[in-house]
């Protein structure tokens, strides 16, 4: 099949002293339903927009037709639906996007509606529609699962499966399994590929790495008796170069200490031998150091009571009412479709939204750690955020570290972060935080796949009691003790 072809692809961005790619060499069959994954900065979206000739590079980049980015802009949002399709795919016909959209979950009448009045997980499902319409073009998908439930990224992940030759980034593994037939990984040390699905690649890669923290352990071990066998012949030499004062023979008395330094010399070279058979053996290292948390221990069994609770906004009733209590030690998972009004229920209980019907008590005293789903607004540095919400800078910062937050980045305006590293500093404040009661909306939103679960092991490890709404089903059964269905 053809090719996408990629030869020493060298880019960095303007005023950045380090290169996102350097000298990376592809090759890359267009019949592939190919899955790109690595940690928030690693260059996967860099990588689509390169492909799409959004950026300058050095190097070539060659491809059999042209490419199709998503998502896309949609410049006049009050025209209908079928116009900004036709943005993307202008030869489709009507009924071609009708049956796409259908296969999708979104009714025909769907193409008349104004897309502005689309919900942003309808907007996502509507643009994937002329996508692989386009004749002479291949899907380059970045991230097209934030903004949707459940119920839909299944509905996605089906449909791109039924689909032939695409790149998609996304960090939601069960929808990565759905739908990939490659994974192309970019590790710290440069890119990888290899055939099937993520859970294959992840379950090989995690077997090589465990392989390679077992021969690094050797090899530590071995460096470690290399240098105390080091220090032993040093000790021997000198104390043999001391003899010769008063020795009858001060020519053997030298040539024994010689021998004893050469011998010293030579544990010091397999040192250093040993150290960079380390240094090459964990170059694709995916370490996650293990986060902490401090929760707070409420006096009472019951933290909130909801009782017949909705959100109102203009007078209108945003869900169905929800009726439940949060107990103490519990992990709720508030589940259902777009629309069913979770995080109408959060706001209402972090006072973001007043309007309500029914009752929402928190317990007297209570304290939230909240982490909201929008962080498009941080701006400033994260030093001045810090200082702002009083957490302690240290304490912060390495927080940061440990979620593999970019050092570069430490001191710099928030408004130029991407999303995933906009949303790991307010995960980073959270968990910064000692509450009783940890209240999360979509924290996963653009955050990868080894933070995730970074973030599951911290969550098993101290049981803090939450709230949170999260569309990655393999987080949700693995954190939450029981979800409230709205």
């Amino acid at each position: 099949m053809p090719a996408i072809t990629i030869e020493n692809l060298t880019f960095a961005y303007p005023g950045s002293a380090e290169n996102v790619f350097e000298n990376l060499s592809l090759r890359l069959d267009t019949s592939w339903r190919l899955g790109l994954v690595g940690r928030n900065g690693r260059g996967k979206t860099t990588l689509l927009r390169l492909l799409a000739g959004k950026y300058e590079y050095s190097g070539r980049i060659a491809a059999p037709l042209g490419f199709s980015l998503f998502p896309a802009d949609v410049p006049e949002p009050s025209r209908p639906v079928l116009e900004a399709l036709r943005s993307v795919s202008p030869q489709a016909e009507d009924w071609e996007l009708e049956r796409e959209l259908g296969l999708l979950g979104l009714g025909g009448e769907t193409l008349e509606r104004p897309f502005s009045t689309l919900s942003p997980g309808e907007q996502t499902r509507a643009m994937l529609a002329p996508l692989f319409l386009s004749d002479g073009r291949f899907p380059l998908i970045d991230e097209p699962t934030n903004h949707l439930d459940e119920s839909a990224r299944a509905a996605v992940s089906t449909y791109l499966a039924s689909k032939r030759g695409f790149i998609l980034v996304s960090h939601d593994r069960r929808f990565l399994d759905g739908c990939v037939d490659h994974i192309l990984a970019l590790n710290r040390s440069g890119a990888e590929l290899r055939g099937g699905d993520f859970t294959a690649w992840f379950e090989d890669f995690e077997r090589r790495q465990a392989g390679e923290a077992e021969l690094n352990e050797r090899l530590r071990r071995d460096a470690e008796r290399l240098r105390e066998s080091a220090r032993a012949a040093a000790s021997w030499s000198d104390k043999v170069e001391k003899s010769k004062r008063g020795a009858a023979d001060k020519g053997y008395v030298g040539h024994r200490a010689a021998k004893m330094m050469k011998r010293s010399k030579s544990i010091e070279a397999r040192q250093l031998k040993a150290a960079a058979g380390r240094e090459a053996l964990m170059k694709d290292t995916e370490s996650a150091e293990a986060l902490k948390l401090s929760p707070l221990t409420y006096r009472s069994e019951t933290l909130v009571r909801f009782k017949d609770a909705a959100a109102l906004y203009g007078g209108r009733q945003s869900g169905r009412p929800a009726s439940f209590e949060i107990k103490r030690g519990e992990r709720i998972a508030l589940c259902g479709g777009n629309g069913s009004g979770k995080s109408s229920l959060i706001k209402l209980l972090t006072g973001e939204v007043s309007g309500r019907t029914g009752l929402v008590e928190p317990g007297s005293g209570l304290v939230i750690s909240y982490v909201p789903q929008d962080a498009s607004r941080l701006a400033g540095t994260p030093e001045g955020f810090a200082a702002g919400r009083a957490l302690p800078l240290s304490l912060f910062m390495t927080v940061l570290r440990k979620l593999d937050f970019p050092r570069a980045l430490l001191r710099a305006d928030m408004s130029g972060f991407s999303a995933g590293q906009k949303k790991k500093v307010l995960l980073a404040a959270s968990l910064c935080e000692s509450a009783h009661l940890y209240v999360w909306d979509e924290p996963l939103n653009y955050i990868d796949i080894y933070s995730r679960m970074q973030l599951e092991r911290l969550i098993g490890e101290f049981l803090p009691t939450m709230l949170f709404v999260e569309h990655d089903a393999a987080f949700r059964e693995r954190v939450a003790t029981r979800c409230v269905e709205l």
